[in-house]
């Protein structure tokens, strides 16, 4: 691989992190643009690194493997229980799903890296507007103690 298509990759990660952190800011969460845009370049590098060194022979899924379990290990430093309650579960999948699409876009998967941003952000702002109404209508017949 070049240097501009290890450039290109690259920028494409952070752009992709970027864009998921800025998200994460706007709704005043912990993990935001920093974060987000590390966590997806970080993946990237490993990925990167990874087609690299498997160019004549091996499986580059084997790093793949070990960065998505390194993010699962870094998520759960972000939960924290109070109580009975338990706060960021949705900024650990967030930082998740910022190092798959950093995993795409070091895999020269531009067209699905956008999607996959898309779709983070969705659910990350339209389903948060329909997961409050649910509570609101909930909490209405008193029903919002039951949930899980």
């Amino acid at each position: 691989m070049d240097i501009s298509e290890f450039t290109i990759r690259l920028s494409v990660a952070a752009a992709a992190g970027l864009v998921i952190g800025f998200e994460r800011r706007w709704n005043h969460k912990s993990a935001g643009l920093r974060t987000n845009t590390l966590v997806a370049l970080g993946s990237a590098i490993f990925v990167i690194l990874s087609i690299n060194l498997t160019e004549e022979g091996g499986d580059v899924t084997r790093i793949i493997g070990q960065v998505v379990t390194g993010i699962g290990f870094l998520g759960a430093g972000i939960i924290f229980k109070e109580g009975t309650n338990i706060y960021g579960l949705t900024t650990a999948a967030t930082i998740w799903c910022s190092s798959a699409v950093g995993c795409m876009a070091a895999a020269g998967l531009y067209l699905e890296t956008l999607v996959g941003v898309a779709f983070i952000v969705f659910v990350n702002t339209l389903l948060k507007l329909l997961d409050n109404w649910l509570i609101d209508n909930m909490n209405k017949k008193g029903k919002a103690d039951q949930l899980d």
